[in-house]
């Protein structure tokens, strides 16, 4: 899988796991942008999840991971920005179709929802998959101009 820089971010929830995700990402020789938090102390997910949109939208990633407790709530903050397709992703599967036929460039966990082996499993399918393009092409347009 080619090498990219892919920022990465949690609320309190999510913090183990992103310890564990960010590992997976050096492992597999990634640049990781640690966005935070850095702890288990409570937090505001949507806080987390703007930073990590913000970035994208800046150029500073070419993909993004977000972790909370249930994945939604930062999946809900990080779509807000005109740049991001997040995809909260529970298996192999949607990982891969997420990219496929969505051109997702976030993947969002649940780190109350789904276990480690299972979520590095998906992250690194998400990074190997590239966009199908085709007939997806011209729907994932319409997702760009709706902003």
């Amino acid at each position: 899988m080619p090498q990219q820089t892919v920022a990465i971010a949690c609320d309190h929830a999510g913090f183990r796991m992103k310890s564990v995700l960010r590992a997976e990402l050096e492992r597999a020789g990634h640049q990781v942008v640690d966005l935070g938090t850095d702890s288990e102390e409570s937090v505001d997910y949507p806080d987390f999840g703007f930073a990590l949109a913000d970035a994208l939208g800046k150029n500073e990633a070419d993909a993004g991971v977000l972790v909370c407790g249930s994945g939604i709530g930062i999946s809900i903050a990080a779509n807000r920005h005109p740049k991001v397709r997040a995809a909260l992703v529970h298996d192999a599967l949607g990982a891969k179709m997420c990219r496929l036929h969505n051109d997702a460039n976030v993947i969002c966990f649940g780190g109350r929802m789904i276990g480690e082996e299972v979520a590095k499993d998906c992250l690194n399918i998400f990074l190997e998959t590239t966009f199908e393009g085709g007939r997806h092409a011209r729907r994932v347009e319409k997702l760009n101009r709706s902003n």
